[in-house]
């Protein structure tokens, strides 16, 4: 039975091993400035971008995002879990190891732990069963019907789930897995109204789903028979180490050629995607079944990657691009649209025409709105007053998510010209919802482009030291302005610090967040964090930028909500009412942040 340990104890152990030392022991550091650096123990580079600092204690890459203290560095080069790196750690200090009663974290701990090899060694039995067994021969077949050889198979660990209700129960008990470990998984369904227990992958092709760190965390399953029942595809459910809206499928393997590209493709299936990786383009993602999620943008948002969707050429396909612009639009990404053609998908038209024409498609791929404008004259007659409405309207909702003047007036004159009218008159139609632009916006400096105001309050609340004006923050910052989860627990975890005397420490905010991207997320914003001329007038920016963000949104659907609405009504007076009240809010200035 693992350990658990008291915090003085981690804190004791952790001021024990100085961060540049235990790496040194590692990989060969070098001074860079105030840090340390080298290249990269954890991805394949040429020059340093792995950095440590040795004051606040945490390292940070800036090629594969990966970052922590002490500990998870070790548990990350060692791939170890945390009780084996804090015992390594604390034997390395010659510290004593006490043990206290079992928590409930470390019991949740032990639970993702053990699904982490439940699913790691299933992959492998499924892997096994479709390479080499006489149960994986239907799977092989299908394989091979779909042009999909050994390198497929290999490269994503593809599996089979073969018939049978009970088949990976029975293998399971066989390693010592107990049924109540196989239901936190979702392996298994229970039968409603019984306690019998069945498998959940059935019959199936299975695609090992994993995470950044290439674990595997779930599975997505595909009928090799379409006469068979059930879904086309299924997923594993939500668990302790899968979120299915916050996986992009095979962005372990998409990530490297992504950043280095600067774009990163997204289609809609397992299969489309396995196909453009096998002809090399490997900056393929796909989201598992589902539409895209703000989790999915924010995650692409965070490294600054073009986005081109690649979706099924059919309407449904055609709905879910316009479903994804809009989701990342709303995270400021730019978004191009690869058109297949009729009754093809990236699967069939690779297979058709080569790997070749396929990357000729996604390399001529045109920005969103030059696609939309195309369908939109495609699908609606322009010389009709009801072709010419739907055409207008279907840009004006479109560049409401772009949000930007220089693009309204572009995208205004194509339409214009195109329809034969003037440009005046489409222009006044799109900016009748566009949010507008105040005199009163803080000016914008050269560190704060292509950069977002939540970013900028992380990197304060981890960068700054011990004269952070956290009671003015509270006075002047509303929590709904913010809008990022992580954002607002290292907030918080500021909070709780500043008022009960404690000094605030990077290392034990990381070791509160679980999740590695989060972490990620922190020792960059703390690594990028520069001390400025002026930190008062900065962060009055900050929030300034946040709460206006947030009243030109309200703004907006003031706007579009009162377009709808007769104006002598009561509910257009009230919607006047609130416009006003949030125009009145958004002129007023913030109060003055106290010298420290």
């Amino acid at each position: 039975m693992a350990a658990v340990y008291q915090d003085d104890l981690k804190e004791r152990v952790r001021s024990a091993n100085d961060i540049v030392e235990v790496i040194n022991s590692y990989v060969p550091l070098k001074r860079a400035g105030a840090n340390f650096q080298a290249c990269c123990p954890f991805h394949q580079e040429k020059t340093p971008s792995f950095n440590v600092n040795p004051v606040r204690q945490f390292f940070h890459c800036f090629g594969c995002h990966k970052g922590g203290d002490v500990f998870n560095f070790v548990q990350e080069y060692e791939k170890i879990s945390f009780p084996e790196a804090f015992k390594r750690l604390a034997d390395r200090a010659r510290i004593p190891i006490e043990t206290v009663g079992k928590s409930e974290s470390q019991k949740n701990r032990l639970l993702r732990e053990s699904l982490y090899e439940l699913h790691e060694r299933l992959a492998e039995y499924w892997h096994g069963l479709l390479s080499r067994d006489a149960a994986g021969k239907e799977g092989r077949d299908y394989l091979e019907r779909r042009g999909l050889d050994e390198a497929a198979m290999r490269n994503f660990r593809l599996g089979f789930a073969p018939q049978g209700w009970d088949t990976l129960i029975r293998w399971a008990g066989k390693q010592g897995y107990q049924a109540k470990l196989l239901e936190s998984a979702g392996l298994v369904v229970r039968k409603e109204g019984s306690d019998r227990l069945y498998d959940r992958f059935r019959r199936r092709l299975v695609f090992p789903i994993q995470d950044l760190q290439g674990r595997v965390i779930g599975f997505s399953g595909r009928l090799v028979d379409d006469q068979d029942q059930g879904g086309k595809y299924i997923n594993s459910p939500e668990t302790a180490i899968f979120r299915k809206g916050k996986v992009l499928f095979g962005m372990d393997k998409a990530r490297e050629q992504a950043l280095a590209d600067g774009k990163i493709v997204i289609c809609e299936g397992q299969l489309d995607l396995i196909a453009c990786h096998l002809g090399g383009l490997t900056n393929v993602v796909a989201p598992l079944g589902t539409a895209l999620t703000p989790d999915h943008a924010s995650l692409l948002k965070r490294y600054e990657l073009e986005v081109v969707l690649s979706y099924d050429s059919d309407g449904a396909g055609r709905k879910a691009v316009k479903r994804a612009f809009e989701e990342l639009a709303r995270s400021g990404l730019s978004v191009r649209v690869a058109a297949l053609p009729e009754n093809s998908d990236p699967d069939s038209y690779i297979r058709e025409n080569g790997i070749a024409a396929y990357r000729s498609l996604i390399d001529g791929a045109p920005d969103y709105l030059d696609y939309l404008l195309d369908r939109l004259f495609e699908d609606h007659q322009q010389k009709s007053e009801s072709g010419i409405r739907a055409i207008v309207d279907g840009m004006r909702e479109a560049i409401h998510q772009n949000n930007n003047e220089v693009v309204t007036d572009f995208y205004a004159q194509k339409t214009a010209q195109r329809l034969g009218v003037e440009v005046q008159s489409v222009f006044r139609s799109f900016t009748q919802q566009v949010k507008p632009k105040h005199r009163d916006e803080a000016p914008v400096e050269a560190s704060w482009k292509g950069r977002q105001p939540v970013d900028w309050l992380l990197e304060a609340l981890v960068g700054c030291g011990e004269n952070f004006p956290l009671e003015w923050l509270d006075q002047n910052l509303n929590r709904d302005w913010v809008g990022d989860e992580l954002v607002l627990r290292a907030l918080d975890f500021r909070r709780d610090n500043y008022y009960e005397g404690h000094p605030f420490e990077l290392p034990r905010l990381l070791e509160l967040v679980e999740v590695a991207e989060h972490r990620s997320r922190l020792t960059e914003a703390a690594m990028n964090y520069r001390e400025v001329d002026n930190p008062q007038k900065q962060l009055t920016d900050i929030v300034l930028r946040l709460r206006n963000r947030f009243l030109d949104f309200q703004l907006s659907e003031v706007s579009r909500e009162s377009a709808g609405t007769e104006p002598r009504s009561e509910q257009f007076t009230r919607l006047m009412k609130r416009r006003l009240d949030l125009q009145r809010f958004r002129r007023q200035e913030l109060k003055a942040i106290p010298d420290v």
